[in-house]
């Protein structure tokens, strides 16, 4: 049998066949005695890097910026603003749209995010959650709150307002804290 030619193979298989094409050229390689290289079937399942956070990201909350880097100013604005809402730091991770670019939503969900705080244009497919600007968007147990870039944000204090108003409903603090 195992030197039958296909034609004859098909007198025996009354049923359709379905494969997927590594499978069909792995199988028609073995009929005609080659073998294929485990590197050419295997290609598809290539590893794909993790996308890389910085910070601590312990508490599962995750910072998308705008920018590739952040000035002293919003930096600073941004500490005192994770530090009001109960938190620090070295606790939550930030992503810059540079490093989002390029990666599919299946990447980003891997990070599993509890909370996403999206700061400006993203040039990634988490632009497709249909969250409102400086409204809490909530979806498969992650919250979301999309806002202005952080730099306009900084420099605007009525931008300010309206993120500290949706960073007290994010996170249930009570007005006036």
């Amino acid at each position: 049998m195992e030197n039958d030619t296909i034609a004859e193979l098909q007198s025996l298989i009354t049923e359709d066949l379905y494969l997927i094409p590594e499978d069909q050229e792995a199988i028609l390689a073995q009929l005609e005695g080659r073998t294929v290289a485990a590197k050419e079937v295997e290609s598809s399942d290539a590893i794909i890097e993790p996308i890389p956070v910085k910070g601590n990201f312990s508490k599962g909350v995750l910072i998308l910026h705008e920018e590739s880097e952040l000035s002293t100013e919003v930096l600073e604005m941004l500490v005192n603003m994770i530090n009001a809402v109960g938190h620090s730091m070295t606790e939550v991770g930030m992503v810059s749209s540079e490093v989002l670019e390029d990666r599919s939503m299946e990447d980003f969900l891997s990070l599993n995010a509890h909370i996403v705080l999206k700061f400006g244009r993203i040039k990634h497919p988490i632009n497709a959650v249909p969250a409102h600007p400086y409204e809490v968007y909530s979806e498969n147990e992650t919250e979301y709150l999309f806002a202005d870039s952080l730099s306009s944000i900084s420099e605007d204090k009525a931008l300010k307002k309206k993120l500290w108003m949706a960073l007290q409903a994010l996170f249930n603090l009570t007005p006036g804290r």
